[in-house]
């Protein structure tokens, strides 16, 4: 069990300058938690230095970035990318006597049918065997071009920004809308796709993409080492304590599939730590975006950040953050409406009855589920627009509380897992 390390105070200012060098693992898209820390480099002065994941072409061969999309993502991040394909996993490697690989043998599997599907796990052994070997040369090439970049005594911040792993085939997201936003006959519980070879499966890839490529990328970047100062972020989540009738209270988004490879990630760097390697994974909150929109009413807890404001921060940045929520609001609706809505479904004792940190993740039930949908359907309906909501606003916030603590807290890390929960995040906002 990974110690419980809330960061309770908002760290020292990092001492980054123009010349050192913030690596990201991982391409960026969109707005995402990787984009605060990106933020906080530019301000500092800092060369950023992306990575990609490559391209797929229509008959499935991974490619690097042709020349418009290069320029794409060079734009995105401010800097250069170093254009070697860093796709994780292994659902398009070729396994088994007649080389088809796990997305292809997944072709044509009907919804209906999907607790029939079986795997040879030593055809899917292979195909992980060969993916992380893949993975592994393409990250040897690029640990070769940092060496050439990287200015000698430089302090260097490589960003881990890799998550996810949901294999290739149409059979998953018709499944895994039934397991987080179904209800009624369309639920599906998540303990019993996690026990089928579908789920089995996922598991597998999960733990690839999200933990093991964070231990690839200490592993590759080991020669580096001996010239910079290196540290290393990664991003996690394991619940996250939000303000509840006065306390600070930890509670989770259920059912968190991905947690397994969360508590992977965070042993990584538990084991890099104990070799003396400056590595932190940083347990963030919970988040809307389009990449977490599977995931419909993790944002639930989201709306208390504007409770932990008040408690930490009154003044300018919390009144700045509560007008621009209210504006989005639909008419007759308060911020104490949604504090309101959102404190009834964290007091429910079926929300309740999952705040247990030794045993996390859960898996969900129907009661829980259809109380978690709901309510994120009332919050969602007290806005004016649909499109236009409060719970972006307050994502944005957070991207930037915690990309300035990884940012800060990366100087002079004292911990291998840190939470940083909606206290830190309402303080870190309020201070300039």
């Amino acid at each position: 069990m990974t110690t419980y390390h809330a960061l309770r105070q908002v760290p020292a200012a990092a001492q980054y300058k123009e010349g050192d060098v913030l690596v990201l693992c991982g391409e960026l898209f969109g707005r995402g938690y990787a984009n605060g820390i990106v933020d906080e480099a530019r301000k500092a002065g800092m060369t950023i230095i992306g990575t990609t994941v490559g391209r797929r072409d229509g008959d499935g061969t991974l490619r690097s970035l042709n020349g418009e999309e290069l320029a794409e993502a060079e734009a995105n991040i401010g800097g250069k990318i170093i254009n070697i394909p860093l796709e994780a996993g292994f659902d398009m490697e070729p396994c088994g006597p007649d080389g088809r690989s796990i997305a292809d043998q997944l072709k044509g599997v009907k919804p209906d049918d999907w607790e029939k599907v079986s795997f040879d796990w030593n055809q899917i052994e292979q195909a992980r065997q060969q993916g992380a070997r893949r993975f592994k040369a393409n990250l040897g090439l690029v640990a070769d071009e940092l060496a050439r970049l990287l200015p000698s005594g430089a302090n260097v911040i490589f960003a881990h920004t890799m998550a996810g792993g949901i294999p290739r085939a149409r059979i998953f997201m018709p499944l895994l809308n039934r397991v987080f936003k179904g209800q009624g006959e369309r639920f599906l519980p998540s303990e019993t796709f996690w026990k089928s070879d579908l789920g089995k499966l996922c598991k597998i890839s999960f733990d690839d993409v999200t933990g093991d490529t964070f231990r690839y990328l200490i592993d590759a970047t080991a020669g580096l080492r001996d010239k910079i100062n290196g540290r290393y972020t990664a991003y996690g989540y394991h619940g996250c304590e939000v303000l509840i009738d006065g306390n600070y209270t930890w509670q989770s988004y259920t059912p968190y599939l991905q947690g397994w490879a969360k508590i992977r990630l965070e042993e990584i760097a538990e084991e890099a730590w104990k070799s003396g390697i400056k590595a932190t994974v940083f347990n963030c909150p919970e988040i809307l975006t389009n990449s977490s929109a599977l995931f419909l009413g993790v944002e639930n807890s989201l709306y208390m950040l504007l409770a932990a404001l008040e408690k930490e921060a009154p003044g300018p940045a919390a009144d700045g953050i509560r007008t621009a929520c209210l504006a989005l609001l639909a008419d007759g609706i308060t911020i104490d409406d949604l504090l309101t809505t959102a404190h009834d479904y964290l007091t429910d004792p079926l929300t309740v009855a999952g705040r247990d940190l030794s045993s996390w993740p859960q898996h969900n039930s129907l009661p829980l589920q259809e109380l978690m949908l709901n309510s994120s359907a009332k919050l969602i309906a007290m806005n004016r627009n649909p499109k236009e909501i409060v719970c972006a606003v307050l994502s944005q916030e957070v991207f930037r509380g915690v990309g300035r603590l990884m940012f800060d807290f990366s100087w002079m890390p004292d911990a291998p897992v840190v939470w940083l929960n909606h206290d830190v995040i309402a303080k870190r906002l309020a201070t300039v």
